[in-house]
């Protein structure tokens, strides 16, 4: 009906829970796979920013006992992801941040994720956030961005390429990228260095070293 998708979903308890849960859905497998393939034995805290129910923190808490961290997301979405991190017995290592990524500052940690995020916004907004967690992060600390990430020839991903249509259908101007946009948008940012891994499925993620 043209109005703001995040808008009308926060506004409805119910169908807020029914989306973070089928976002929990959707990155599990990507949670899965940066736990093992990042080298998470060199840093101690991490911030993952729109954790919605903040299943990729329980991951990564659960493969590496040493990691304390927790959630950025919009206020409603504080008793979800309290319930969610409870349930695994880990409030005492992942906390609750409220704000909104577009208008407050990141909060500070070693690593910031953020999955499934970008996507869903426009080029201005896509820069402003990879440069607002170039300001959080210490130096030497890292940036994980992991959506359906094209392929940079545009003929292997075709789920990435279908998920861009429908961040269209959805949003006023989200759409997926490929990994040479983002790299190029990080380097634009003021990291020093980045890199590519696939993960399961259509999900890559592009790591960024400030």
């Amino acid at each position: 009906m043209g109005e703001n998708f995040f808008a009308a979903l926060y506004q409805d308890p119910d169908r807020l829970k029914q989306f973070v849960a089928a976002m929990s859905a959707a990155s599990m497998s990507a949670a899965l796979s940066i736990a093992e393939k990042f080298p998470w034995d060199a840093h101690r805290t991490v911030v993952d920013i729109g954790a919605a129910e903040g299943c990729v923190l329980v991951q990564l808490a659960l493969r590496h006992p040493h990691l304390t961290g927790g959630g950025f997301d919009l206020a409603p979405i504080a008793p979800i992801f309290k319930e969610y991190v409870s349930s695994f017995g880990l409030v005492d290592r992942l906390q609750f941040h409220p704000g909104d990524f577009l208008t407050d500052p990141l909060p500070t940690a070693d690593v910031l994720v953020m999955g499934h995020i970008l996507h869903d916004w426009s080029l201005a907004d896509k820069l402003m956030l990879l440069d607002n967690a170039h300001q959080a992060l210490p130096d030497g600390g890292a940036l994980i961005v992991y959506d359906n990430i094209i392929d940079d020839d545009r003929r292997t991903n075709t789920f990435g390429m279908l998920m861009s249509v429908n961040m269209l259908i959805e949003t006023q101007d989200g759409f997926d990228y490929t990994a040479a946009d983002c790299r190029s948008w990080m380097s634009h940012a003021g990291f020093r260095n980045s890199y590519v891994e696939p993960l399961a499925g259509s999900d890559s993620m592009v790591v960024a070293i400030k």
